[in-house]
């Protein structure tokens, strides 16, 4: 996008094009079609701004920890071992969703959104996708983009308790956009540590719930960027999320230091603002029932037919 116009990239390129080429190849598109008349905003319907070759969410405020703990567990923790690194779980890149778009959720009677702040990851000249620096890192980060990790609480609660997940509490629907904002058009954001101090707000129809700094991470993106490389690859069009911001980044924190808020409801809205990327905007579609399935059954537990 430039001004209040949608350009089409140069010679029939796509946004996977773009990130394997990284920021200078972005800044070279640019500067091809910067003039061109393109089609305004409003006569253009945004889809998510990338397909996502993974999408990793981690859980990077400590305050959001806290609230959560508190009404899932009873009590406000945060357990010794999320200091020690940046968390995270990968979840579902067939289910993103766009700007505007509804989404469809589970059976589920505590529905509720994320806020959170992504980045998508790029290509960097003689730069690796393993085990990588925080500096090496920071290179490989493109740009930013807004996300909403929607979540069925209960659904999530029940498949937490065995130890795994969460899975289908979360894989039915992750919102990105509206666009990319790449790197350096931020970095007037950044604090003296490195951390992106950019304010964050989210709305249900209409009325403030929650507002934060990105800032109050546990670790600056480079790190988080670092940590998933870790004996494994960051690839151009990885999705990392921040995860979900603290002072009212969801629903469930909220709900776990004591707020009487409803869950949400089909014909919902949910509006998340961040300052220097934009506004994301979903609504609650008509849940989906699914086919029933069986609950275990009782084995014999034989060691022979």
């Amino acid at each position: 996008m430039i001004d209040d116009r949608v350009v089409p990239f140069p010679d029939g390129r796509t946004v996977a094009d773009i990130l394997a080429g990284g920021v200078d190849a972005a800044h070279a598109a640019f500067a091809r079609v910067k003039d061109e008349p393109g089609t305004a905003l409003e006569h253009v319907r945004l889809l998510a701004p990338v397909v996502p070759a993974s999408v990793r969410d981690f859980v990077a405020f400590e305050e959001h920890v806290e609230g959560v703990s508190a009404g899932v567990e009873g009590r406000s923790f945060v357990a010794p071992e999320w200091y020690e690194a940046p968390t995270f779980y990968f979840t579902n890149p067939h289910t993103i969703l766009g700007p505007g778009d509804a989404v469809s959720p589970p059976v589920t009677r505590r529905l509720d959104f994320e806020l959170e702040v992504a980045v998508v990851i790029g290509n960097a000249p003689e730069v690796g996708e393993s085990n990588l620096t925080a500096g090496d890192a920071a290179s490989r980060i493109f740009g930013y983009t807004i996300m909403n990790d929607w979540s069925a609480r209960d659904v999530q609660a029940r498949e937490m308790k065995v130890r795994l997940g969460p899975a289908k509490g979360k894989d039915f629907g992750t919102a990105l956009g509206p666009w990319i904002v790449t790197a350096d058009e931020l970095e007037q954001y950044l604090d003296a540590d490195g951390f992106l101090a950019v304010r964050a707000e989210v709305r249900v129809n209409g009325d403030l719930v929650g507002e934060d700094l990105v800032s109050n991470m546990g670790w600056p993106f480079p790190e988080l960027v670092a940590y998933a490389s870790r004996n494994a690859r960051v690839v151009p069009g990885d999705v990392l999320g921040s995860g979900t911001v603290g002072n009212g980044g969801c629903l469930g924190e909220l709900w776990g230091r004591g707020s009487t808020l409803p869950a949400l409801q089909e014909g919902d809205e949910v509006r998340m603002t961040v300052e220097g990327i934009g506004e994301l905007v979903g609504t609650v579609g008509p849940v989906v029932v699914p086919p029933e399935l069986p609950p275990a059954r009782p084995r014999s537990r034989a060691r022979r037919r």
